[in-house]
């Protein structure tokens, strides 16, 4: 047995000169040819947030996150819950270098924020962003973040799912999220999920998982959705949202059939903001109370079927439809009234003010 192992690593020391070592596999070439290259990218974020304790002594508490730069301007695209409420963002670079950075703006309910840092252009490497069209299931994937304060890091896995629905930091409905199984810890917020062509394809934003480490279900914001909001911010401070200022519930069957609707499903409105867009354009909220089981619910208000020709079922798929327009868009709403009369109403959607949420 001795003799096999001796002539075993003679020929590994005939078969390989000194300094040389076991060929990588194609996949782990790519993998160290995407970290080398884009590593340099991938900011650590410091967030400092002013709290106060039992004697109201203000103590500044730290989170730390990631973030890509995005531009040789210096900005960087990051999570919205990574900025939230901090007096102080400290931006560190991969070579160590520390700025002080300025928000931008962010967007709670897609969980995007822009800082800005002035750095000379040649420290600052740029991940490009792709698209978030045409990704598949199973497709290769790498995060890169700085989970733990650790420093920059890699995890690879591939996509699991998409079109997963999450809610943001505000409750918020952000669709076509990006399932994956490539880890995603504390710290790795914010940072990039990477496609095999070295192309960020989502910013990494939450796991799923009953530790609070990661157990292979991780979301990112579609990087589609992230230049859109990006790009506005960058122009204007902030993300204008669409808004249809009204209240909507969604019609459920045994409502309808216990209060005896000409329709099953549907979207109610159960009220309109005065002068807002919704109101406008002639849709009627609710009027009287209703008590179904033990639920109390408005009603008398129309109920929408439609919106631009694509049925409605509940009222995610309105907010999901009117979250593709732009503020002074018209859409068109096909709706049955409480008297069982039909009618087509276009909506001229504004530009939703901060106290609301459509």
């Amino acid at each position: 047995m001795r003799s096999k192992i001796v002539i075993f690593w003679m020929l590994v020391l005939f078969v390989l000169p000194p300094g040389r070592s076991f060929a990588y596999t194609s996949d782990e070439e790519n993998n160290i040819e995407l970290y080398k290259r884009l590593a340099p990218g991938v900011v650590n974020i410091t967030s400092t947030i002013l709290e106060r304790d039992f004697f109201f002594n203000v103590i500044p508490k730290k989170g730390v996150g990631s973030g890509a730069i995005i531009d040789k301007r210096g900005y960087i695209v990051t999570n919205h819950h990574v900025i939230e409420d901090a007096s102080k963002l400290e931006v560190t670079l991969a070579n160590g270098k520390k700025y002080n950075a300025t928000l931008i703006g962010s967007d709670p309910d897609t969980d995007v924020a822009v800082l800005k840092i002035d750095a000379p252009p040649s420290e600052l490497v740029v991940i490009p962003m792709g698209s978030s069209d045409n990704l598949k299931v199973g497709q290769k994937v790498l995060a890169i973040g700085n989970p733990f304060g650790l420093g920059q890091t890699l995890t690879t896995g591939v996509i699991s799912s998409l079109g997963r629905a999450l809610r943001s930091p505000t409750g918020a409905l952000v669709e076509d999220v990006i399932q994956t199984d490539a880890s995603i810890n504390p710290g790795n917020s914010g940072g990039p999920l990477i496609d095999s062509s070295g192309r960020m394809i989502g910013i990494n934003t939450a796991i799923f998982s009953p530790t609070g480490a990661s157990v292979g279900i991780g979301f990112a914001i579609p990087i589609n959705t992230v230049k859109l909001v990006v790009k506005e911010i960058i122009k204007k401070g902030y993300y204008a949202h669409p808004w249809l200022g009204a209240t909507l519930m969604t019609l459920f069957p045994d409502f309808a059939e216990a209060l005896k609707l000409p329709v099953k499903k549907g979207v109610m409105v159960v009220d309109v903001v005065p002068g807002g867009p919704a109101d406008r354009a002639g849709l009627r909220g609710g009027n009287m109370r209703a008590q179904i089981g033990n639920y109390i619910i408005v009603v008398g208000g129309d109920i929408i079927t439609s919106v631009n020709g694509s049925k409605i079922d509940k009222a995610d798929d309105v907010i999901r439809i009117i979250r593709r327009y732009r503020p002074g868009d018209v859409v068109t709403m096909n709706i049955v009234r409480w008297n069982g009369s039909r009618a087509r109403v276009r909506v001229r959607l504004g530009e939703r003010p901060k106290r609301f949420r459509w």
